[in-house]
């Protein structure tokens, strides 16, 4: 892809998110959720795109086996496609977020999207560390039971079947999709530092540590607010989560 084609599809990225949003909001939702109706079409724009994303970071491995064997130099233009829409998606939440939420409630995750897009850039205008980008994105499989436990609790539907077995398979999804793949990515830049340009494995591992960081803090509050039963204050903090 060339960078027009990068603008392109970042561009239409940010405009179909748009779009999900607004077509969320004229869509009838639950009395519950309409306490905090944008935080419902952010929820629900988040989830279009982690279930878009996960099927999408599949396939590539699936079409593109040889990537997992180079994840430096493989390229193809269903890999770079993805991640181009996925920069997209973050700068989409992150003004989204800056326009309509306190920054003292979400400076986790707009600082968690600067991220993303910094390393994601350098990946698709290098046209290098695809399939590095693409291992990343395979957290959004998890990301599909995470933002479907926040739109459950936004209905009120927090106490049923339902939401346990969408808890258990997201507490699992988290620890193969997340932890794991965060580990694996830590080891994977450290063990080929020698092949990877001192900018981008600074970049990568400042990355990646604060990934991992802000990825264990946030296990720790799924554990606690779904598993271990802690009080009203902790479930008022998952609420805003």
């Amino acid at each position: 892809m060339e960078l027009s084609s990068v603008v392109l599809t970042t561009g239409c990225s940010v405009v179909f998110f748009r779009l999900v949003n607004y077509g969320v909001s004229k869509v009838s939702m639950p009395v519950s959720a309409g306490r905090n109706a944008w935080k419902w079409r952010n929820i629900s724009a988040s989830f279009v795109h982690s279930s878009i994303t996960a099927v999408w970071a599949v396939l590539c491995f699936f079409l593109h086996p040889q990537m997992a064997e180079d994840l430096i130099e493989t390229y193809s233009v269903f890999s770079h496609a993805l991640v181009s829409f996925s920069i997209g998606y973050f700068i989409y939440d992150f003004f989204d977020m800056l326009l309509n939420q306190k920054v003292s409630q979400s400076w986790e995750l707009l600082f968690h999207h600067v991220v993303a897009i910094t390393c994601f850039g350098l990946s698709v205008l290098s046209r290098r560390y695809i399939g590095f980008a693409v291992v990343a994105l395979l957290v959004e499989i998890n990301s599909v039971f995470l933002h479907l436990r926040q739109i459950l609790r936004m209905s009120n539907m927090s106490k049923g079947t339902v939401y346990r077995v969408n808890s258990m398979v997201n507490l699992g999804t988290y620890v193969v999709f997340r932890i794991n793949t965060l580990a694996w990515m830590t080891r994977w830049l450290v063990l080929n530092r020698d092949k990877v340009p001192l900018v981008a494995y600074t970049l990568g591992s400042v990355g990646l540590a604060i990934m991992t960081l802000m990825n264990i803090v946030l296990f720790y509050r799924l554990l606690r607010s779904d598993f271990l039963k802690s009080g009203a204050r902790e479930n008022k903090k998952e609420k805003e989560m």
